[in-house]
C-alpha cells in the first residue's frame, strides 16, 4: 500500500529546485544546474524572466480569474497577437498541450460530421505523442504510454512517420477519413525530423481530398525551431495547429488555432474550459509572445541550435557510438547506438539538465531560448564529456 502523498506517476530524479535564474536551476542545497531541458521545452525564457515577472505579479493583484462566462480583455489581446503572427483566424485556449489537441480533436470530428460521415477517421503518425488523455493518448503512436489504458478510443488510423504514399494509400482506401493529426517535429519520438517538403506533401493531400490538414506543435512552436511556429519555415498554413508548452514560460495553457473552414466549426456549447484563457496565464503569455517576437528569439533559436549541434558533431561527431546529431533550432538530440538511459543521472550529477528518450538512445536537450554563447559552449563541453565517459565504461 502506498505511504506517499503523491500518487506514484513519475519516475523522478532525487533533486528538489529551490530557484532559478536565466539558465540556470538552484536546488535546495545550493547546488547549481544548467537546465538544458527548459522543463521540457516550457521555460524558454528561462527562469524568473523579468518581464513574465512582472506580468503575473501585476495580473495577480489585479484579477486571476473570472470565467468564460464573461468578456475577457487579455485573452483577446492574445489571441489577437497568435493570429497576427500565425496567419490563423481564431484560437481556442485550453490549460494544456492536451487539452489543445482535444479540441483538435473534436474541430475534426465535426468537420466530419457536417459532411455527413458516420464515423469520422483522422490519420496520426507512428512514434506521435499528443497527450495522456484518453483521446490523445489514441492518437498517440507509443504502444508503452497506451498498455492498461485499453479500450482506447476510436477514429484513428496510424501511418508510419515521413511516408505520405502511405498517408495517400490508407486515405484511398479509407473514405471516413477527414483529417491528418501530426507533429512537425517529433519531439517525445527522439527529435524525428522529417523531408523538408513533408508538410508540404501533406497539406497538399489534403487540399485534393477535403480534409484538415491540423499540426502539433505543442512542443516545437513559441520560437524553438527558428521561427515562431514550424510549419512558418515550409511556407504553408494548417488548418488547425495547437501549441502549449513555451506559450506561457510555465503557467499553464494551451491553444488551438482554426483557420478557414476549420475556423467556425466549433459554436457555443461545442466546447469550453472553465480555466482556459484566464486573465493570468493570458498576461503570463502576453508577455512571452512580446518577447520572443521583439527579441527575435526565434531567430537566435535557429542560430544557436545550429552553433550547439556542430559543437557536438565536432567533438562526438567521429564516435562510432553516435548515431547520429540532429537539431532544428534548439530541439537537439544525439542519438546514440546503444541505450543510455542512465546519462540523464550522470548529467545531473555534473550539474546539466537532459533527458533521454527515444528508447533510451536518444539525448534531448531543450535550452532555454536566452541561453548565452558562454552556456551553449558549457553544455557542449560537459554533455560531450559525460557521453564520452559513459560510453567508453560500457
Amino acid at each position: 500500500m502506498s505511504t506517499q502523498p503523491v500518487m506514484n506517476t513519475y519516475s523522478r530524479l532525487s533533486v528538489a529546485f529551490d530557484h532559478g535564474q536565466g539558465c540556470w536551476l538552484f536546488d535546495t542545497d545550493g547546488n547549481k544546474y544548467l537546465d538544458a531541458l527548459s522543463g521540457i521545452a516550457v521555460c524558454g525564457l528561462g527562469h524568473a524572466h523579468p518581464a513574465v515577472t512582472t506580468a503575473i505579479s501585476e495580473q495577480a493583484s489585479q484579477l486571476i480569474h473570472t470565467s468564460n462566462l464573461y468578456t475577457i480583455t487579455n485573452q483577446e489581446r492574445l489571441a489577437e497577437r497568435l493570429t497576427q503572427i500565425s496567419g490563423m483566424d481564431n484560437v481556442f485556449f485550453g490549460n494544456s498541450g492536451a487539452e489543445a489537441n482535444e479540441a483538435a480533436i473534436k474541430i475534426a470530428r465535426k468537420f466530419g460530421h457536417s459532411k455527413g460521415i458516420e464515423k469520422p477517421t483522422i490519420i496520426v503518425m507512428e512514434g506521435a505523442f499528443h497527450g495522456r488523455t484518453m483521446a490523445t493518448l489514441s492518437a498517440t503512436g507509443n504502444r508503452s504510454a497506451q498498455a492498461g489504458f485499453e479500450p482506447l478510443v476510436g477514429g484513428f488510423v496510424r501511418a508510419p512517420y515521413n511516408d505520405v504514399d502511405a498517408v495517400k494509400n490508407i486515405i484511398s482506401n479509407n473514405a471516413d477519413v477527414v483529417a491528418i493529426l501530426v507533429e512537425p517535429i517529433q519531439g517525445e519520438g527522439g527529435i524525428i525530423i522529417p523531408a523538408d517538403d513533408y508538410l508540404n506533401q501533406l497539406r497538399d493531400v489534403c487540399d485534393a481530398n477535403d480534409m484538415l490538414l491540423m499540426l502539433d506543435e505543442v512542443q516545437t512552436g513559441n520560437g524553438r525551431t527558428g521561427t515562431y511556429f514550424s510549419y512558418q519555415q515550409n511556407g504553408i498554413l494548417p488548418d488547425v495547429v495547437t501549441t502549449a508548452k513555451g506559450l506561457g514560460n510555465g503557467v499553464p495553457i494551451g491553444a488551438c488555432l482554426a483557420s478557414g473552414k476549420a475556423a467556425d466549426i466549433l459554436t457555443p456549447g461545442n466546447h469550453g474550459s472553465t480555466y482556459g484563457g484566464n486573465p493570468l496565464c493570458c498576461a503570463a503569455a502576453l508577455a512571452v509572445v512580446d518577447t520572443i517576437t521583439d527579441e527575435k528569439l526565434d531567430q537566435r533559436a535557429a542560430e544557436l541550435g545550429n552553433r550547439i549541434a556542430e559543437g557536438f558533431r565536432s567533438q562526438l561527431g567521429d564516435a562510432s557510438y553516435v548515431k547520429e546529431i540532429r537539431n532544428k533550432g534548439l530541439l537537439l538530440a544525439i542519438e546514440l547506438t546503444e541505450a543510455g538511459t542512465e546519462l540523464a543521472v550522470l548529467s545531473k550529477v555534473k550539474g546539466v539538465l537532459l533527458n533521454v528518450t527515444g528508447g533510451g538512445k536518444v539525448v534531448r536537450m531543450l535550452p532555454p531560448l536566452i541561453m548565452s554563447d558562454t552556456e551553449a559552449e558549457l553544455l557542449v563541453n560537459t554533455v560531450s564529456r559525460i557521453i564520452k565517459v559513459y560510453m567508453a565504461d560500457e
